[in-house]
């Protein structure tokens, strides 16, 4: 072999392998024989069953084995996955602050498994329980390394029980195998653990996971063998129908609706690794409504997607780009449109269909399209919304990806602008993780087509970071041509080009004491405008300093230097009269910043914000709080609060704003839920109550009672008022 082939294979190794060999595994027997899910391990099959044990500390150390045991068994039949838990304890003061299916893991007892079915490294399969029993299910995506990539909305049939003994408790799971995806004739999948236990004040997995990498990191899993290969996946046909009677009325138009809607999802398993999702005139008024933000920025803040229909490999569709800066497809903009005061309404859905998942080992395909009606009172045209995206998987966790984004209109209406008929996006990405998950990275280009507008309009960036032990960093660049338009994306700002970067130096002391580990970071951010002749228009600069104590507490400081070059007019304060800064000046200002986070295990938590700082050619004063009061395991209540003070020099305006969130969750048992969030905001004008009433009397099938109130905070004058009685049925066929 040559001496470059030599040195091109020894630079390619860290791709070609997983960093996790596979020196832990076990066998997962098949049975024929029934097993009673009750929590209680009393089946004599499960003395014969392998297990995984030996749990890795994860915290406070990452370095010793953990000192509550945990063992994991499983077994299987033709039709479903058997899990057989044990976790020793120190007692019986379990912290459970809920009985919410898909509750929160950080701050609680629970145990999470993941599961890689094609042993990719990329995508996984979460299923969770605590010491009530209480079950949530996550799909993971992105190798694990984005909390972003965690989706909690998706739902599954499975079941799960609990049973608690002294200074132990057990848990009993029954997952079908309809549930996963996986190639048939499949031996082997990749698996980890991690569980949570406060009275030990432990995180543990089963596969050492090191402190500076996330807890679901896919690149640090070990082997489960099944004892015969796994025979065709049989997902049912699932037809999940539904009924809503709404009555509203919209105040400001003083118009009133009295409706009842019907529709409903189907879900189709197409071979092994792909699944089939259909609409037909869908409805979200169960949703959960989006939490109030205050944005003192002059750009768009992106917000998560919660409607299930989106959610199942949401990563194929919507991980294109840069999240923060040219994201091409985000699915939130499908269903929403402008009206003629340029006010956000809903453009109603007429119908979708949804085709994504496993082609074969190293292939996915995503196919979306969606139609979506005509609303010509609003001159909303009637759009139908498609993204055709592969990617092919390379090296070990790496891939590449393409795409095509088509949102075109119909029948072209009279008050539709030619230039608005169709907008058009291709594009390809590069995602590069490394087996050890050290590196990571992205390089992708994309352009847009709209009518008579084909030249330029292109976007194109390239990310690479490193996080090891002592140091991390990452350098990410960015550049978007003023014409570049993604009507289905997330992109608050053209015609820039982007540099930002950071060094952060991590110290873990030896010595036991308060502080877990602490560091210190340099992040940057500079923006050029490409069509002002590259004019530097955006400048930030942080220094902090963050601690994470061993009783769970955070602490951090930021100082803070920036500058804007404001291009356009801008008020920041919101007030009608106001007079707003003017264009063609620059503005330099710096900031302090403290953060602390109490302990969530205790029954009242807290954490604090406070910052101030110049802020253009002014100062600002902020304030951002919460409380968390936990009367385990039925109630939780919180409180939020933000509050800002403006002090810009006359003749600029002074404003108060403030945003106060109040939320109370009540969970009657395991399948009645009730919760009531009111959010207070003066810059949005609006006072909302938002109060749901959900109960699940079958697997997946709910009666919601939802009841939303809005009014105007000035004159406390309502502004609309709707009711929602929806039932929702999953039928497997």
């Amino acid at each position: 072999m040559s001496k470059l082939r030599c040195v091109l294979v020894a630079s390619l190794f860290p791709f070609i392998f997983f960093a996790q060999s596979p020196e832990k595994s076990f066998v997962v027997k098949y049975i024929d024989q029934p097993i009673k899910l009750d929590g209680v391990l009393d089946e004599s099959v499960w003395e014969t069953a392998d297990s995984a044990h030996d749990f890795q500390q994860n915290f406070p150390s990452d370095s010793i084995f953990a000192t509550q045991k945990t063992e994991i068994k499983m077994l299987f039949d033709d039709t479903t996955l058997y899990i057989g838990i044990k976790q020793d304890t120190r007692g019986d003061d379990y912290i459970t602050p809920s009985l919410r299916r898909d509750y929160r893991a950080g701050g609680n007892d629970n145990i999470s498994l993941l599961f890689d079915t094609f042993n990719d490294g990329t995508n996984a399969f979460l299923f969770g329980i605590n010491p009530l029993g209480v079950r949530r299910e996550a799909l993971i995506s992105g190798g694990g390394n984005d909390f972003a990539n965690f989706v909690t909305s998706w739902d599954v049939k499975w079941r799960g029980e609990s049973k608690i003994y002294d200074n132990y408790y057990t848990s009993e799971l029954a997952i079908p195998l309809t549930s996963f995806k996986f190639r048939e004739g499949e031996t082997k999948w990749r698996f980890n653990s991690y569980r949570f236990d406060m009275q030990a004040n432990e995180r543990s997995t089963w596969v050492r996971v090191a402190q500076n990498q996330i807890i679901t990191s896919l690149a640090f899993m070990g082997d489960m063998h099944f004892e015969k290969p796994l025979g065709k996946s049989r997902t049912p046909l699932a037809i999940i129908p539904y009924v809503n009677a709404i009555s509203g009325r919209d105040f400001e138009n003083e118009v009133s609706a009295n409706d009842i809607k019907v529709g409903g999802d189907a879900k189709v398993a197409i071979g092994n690794g792909m699944n089939l999702d259909i609409t037909l005139n869908p409805d979200f008024s169960q949703v959960e409504v989006d939490n109030f933000i205050t944005n003192l920025t002059r750009f768009e803040i992106s917000l998560p997607e919660r409607r299930q229909f989106f959610i199942d490999n949401n990563d194929l569709f919507g991980n294109f780009g840069g999240r923060r800066d040219a994201n091409p497809f985000f699915s939130r903009r499908i269903g929403i449109a402008k009206d003629t005061a340029d006010n956000t309404i809903e453009n109603r859905i007429i119908g979708g269909v949804r085709l994504s998942g496993k082609l074969n080992k190293n292939l996915r395909l995503g196919v979306l399209n969606i139609q979506t009606e005509e609303d010509a009172a609003n001159e909303i045209a009637s759009n139908n919304n498609m993204m055709f995206t592969l990617q092919q998987k390379v090296f070990s966790r790496s891939n590449i990806g393409m795409f095509f984004i088509n949102r075109q209109s119909f029948n072209n209406p009279d008050f539709l602008d030619e230039s608005e008929e169709y907008n058009r996006v291709v594009g390809v990405d590069y995602n590069l993780v490394s087996a050890d998950n050290i590196w990571q990275g992205k390089v992708y280009g994309h352009k847009s087509f709209q009518p008579d507008d084909s030249e330029g309009n292109f976007s194109g960036g390239a990310f690479l970071g490193f996080n090891t032990r002592k140091y991390g960093s990452f350098l990410d660049v960015v550049y978007i041509d003023e014409e570049f338009t993604s009507d289905l994306g997330f992109v608050p700002r053209t015609d820039i080009f982007k540099v930002a970067g950071n060094i952060n130096r991590n110290f873990w002391p030896k010595k036991k004491g308060a502080i877990n580990n602490h560091g210190l970071e340099l992040f940057m951010i500079n923006t050029w405008r490409p069509n002002l002749d590259y004019q530097h228009t955006d400048r930030l600069i942080n220094l902090g300093w963050g601690a994470d104590f061993n009783n769970l507490s955070e602490l951090e400081a930021t100082l803070s230097n920036q500058f804007i070059f404001l291009t356009d007019e801008f008020e920041p304060t919101g007030k009608d009269d106001a007079i707003p800064l003017p264009a063609n000046t620059g503005y330099h200002f710096n900031a302090v910043r403290l953060e602390f986070r109490s302990d969530r295990r205790n029954v009242l938590s807290y954490g604090f914000e406070p910052s101030f700082g110049g802020f253009f050619n002014g100062t600002r004063y902020s304030m951002e709080a919460f409380l968390n009061l936990r009367i385990q395991p039925k109630v939780n209540m919180s409180m939020n609060l933000n509050y800002d003070r403006l002090e810009l020099p006359a003749p600029y305006s002074q404003a108060d704003i403030v945003l106060i969130a109040p939320r109370v969750d009540i969970t009657f048992s395991k399948s009645v839920f009730w919760s009531t969030l009111v959010q207070y905001s003066n810059q949005r004008d609006n006072l909302g109550f938002n109060s749901r009433l959900q109960w699940r009397f079958a697997p997946l099938s709910d009666l919601f009672l939802v009841y939303n109130d809005n009014y105007f905070v000035n004159t406390f004058m309502p502004r609309n008022r709707s009711i929602n009685l929806k039932l929702t049925y999953w039928l497997n066929i």
